[in-house]
């Protein structure tokens, strides 16, 4: 495909996600993150700079990845939730191992729940990991790196790192603002176990975007994150979308690189003024054209981002090339 036909070829799955929007668009999203967020405690929290309560909610938002949301669930309420005061009053028990000393200490613990060994085996039987009946020790891992991550990294104010990250990336002049203020958050958390760019962008969508209206700058960040699962990668591959701008790949990593599917989204989204479907709404919106990106209003006892169907989410298993044609009127 020349480079003169690739415009052309964006123009035409622009139209194509403007239908779906129209079409399937929440309009309410950020009304209904608004009164999921205070029902669930998390903008009290975020105002009261409480880490602990926000630590409980975004562990709940990674416990969801890799299974269904309904089988998530059922473990939890039947096995509980693993919480911030748990995990610090065991690690202020001293545990011998020395991957609890901190969170850089904690890389490759390798705990496995079913195996029951971990890295340090000299010193498996006094740790607090296996304490918590989670789904499986990838989580239990998870569980810990976030808590580290919180207290080390964060200084035990996640408010005000984020605060202090996303002014540090503030450059009004930069051409790649957007991207270096959803990159201040997403890529250090992303590097705590278990919480993929996926995961953290998916939870951090609404939570920024709804969780304070007088911090701008979060406003600004939750607006533009962008995540793909595998609906919204097999929708652009369905569609021809990826075929046709001449950038086909595998789901997977290569969805978040340069020319992926995210860098598509954003790019569609810019051609896209989300003030018609919501005047509340900002113009430039890719977080809106992304997989699940408002919080679930059907789950029970959850806020996740990941619970939410997106516009393209909900076209996306149907989705073809003549499907494509058909909608944006080419035929």
């Amino acid at each position: 495909m020349s480079d003169k036909s690739k415009p052309s070829e964006l123009d035409r799955a622009t139209r194509l996600v403007r239908r779906i929007c129209r079409i399937a668009g929440d309009r309410r999203l950020i009304d209904r993150l608004i009164r999921d967020l205070a029902r669930h405690g998390v903008r009290a929290a975020i105002r009261r700079r409480d880490t602990p309560v926000l630590f409980d909610w975004l562990l709940e938002e990674v416990s969801y990845q890799g299974i269904g949301d309904y089988v998530a669930h059922g473990y939890m309420e039947r096995h509980g939730r693993v919480r911030w005061s748990e995990i610090a009053a065991l690690i202020e028990a001293r545990p011998s191992c020395p991957k609890l000393q901190s969170y850089w200490h904690f890389d490759r613990c390798g705990y496995q729940k079913v195996e029951r060994c971990c890295a340090e085996p000299d010193h498996f039987s006094g740790c607090p990991l296996p304490t918590h009946d989670l789904r499986n020790g990838r989580l239990n891992q998870a569980a810990y790196s976030l808590f580290l991550f919180m207290r080390d990294v964060a200084n035990g104010d996640f408010v005000g790192w984020i605060d202090q990250r996303l002014g540090d990336a503030d450059l009004a002049s930069a051409p790649d603002r957007a991207a270096r203020l959803r990159q201040a958050v997403v890529e250090p958390l992303a590097h705590a176990y278990g919480v993929s760019n996926k995961v953290v962008s998916m939870a951090l969508a609404g939570f920024l975007l709804a969780g304070d209206a007088q911090r701008v700058l979060w406003i600004e960040a939750g607006v533009v994150m962008i995540a793909v699962d595998t609906l919204v990668h097999n929708f652009l591959h369905r569609t021809g979308i990826l075929r046709r701008l001449g950038k086909d790949h595998a789901y997977g990593t290569a969805c978040y690189a340069p020319a992926g599917c995210s860098e598509i989204l954003e790019r569609i989204a810019g051609n896209i003024d989300a003030r018609r479907f919501n005047p509340a709404f900002p113009a430039n919106f890719p977080g809106s054209c992304s997989t699940r990106s408002g919080l679930s209003v059907q789950r029970a006892g959850s806020t996740s981002a990941m619970g939410g169907r997106s516009m393209i989410a909900s076209a996306a298993p149907g989705a073809n090339a003549r499907f494509f044609d058909y909608a944006i009127g080419c035929r």
